[in-house]
């Protein structure tokens, strides 16, 4: 039996005091551990995109990345986009241009399309392109995912 590690995982500004074994992924104690399930699993190999959040300020794919990687970093996920009743500028934009069909990639989608916004709020539309088609999507065929994208971009640029 593996020994565990005691560690606080910073979420959305909350504090997590867990143990966890040290191969458990970021995205497993985010999810069950600091019950934070609006992170999706998809792949778990690090080609999906659905359970993107944002480590220090940078888009990561939490099923890369040990929990025990994360510690005394600030970890934001899709949780953590709204303030209260009112959604990011990228919630509204999804909502707006009608960027989601079945919902599983969305959450992965706005934490990459937020991170790399805050980032480079003037990404250039090639480049943004280039970010987004990182992430998969079965459903919606992209296109009003990039129409929310650079909907939210120029919102968040205001």
């Amino acid at each position: 039996m593996t020994e565990k590690s005691s560690i606080t995982l910073t979420i959305n500004g909350q504090n997590h005091a867990i143990a966890v074994e040290p191969r458990r992924t970021l995205v497993d104690a985010i999810r069950e551990d600091c019950g934070q399930t609006g992170t999706h699993i998809g792949c778990e190999h690090g080609i999906c995109g659905a359970c993107t959040v944002i480590v220090d300020g940078e888009p990561v794919r939490s099923c890369l990345m040990f929990a025990v990687q994360a510690e005394g970093k600030k970890i934001r996920t899709v949780e953590g986009l709204a303030t209260g009743d009112t959604l990011h500028p990228m919630q509204q934009a999804f909502i707006d241009h009608h960027g989601l069909q079945c919902g599983f990639c969305t959450p992965g989608f706005l934490m990459l399309a937020v991170g790399v916004l805050e980032r480079e709020p003037d990404i250039g539309d090639d480049e943004l392109i280039d970010v987004l088609s990182s992430n998969l999507c079965r459903c919606t065929g992209y296109q009003n995912i990039i129409k929310a994208v650079r909907a939210a971009a120029a919102e968040m640029r205001k």
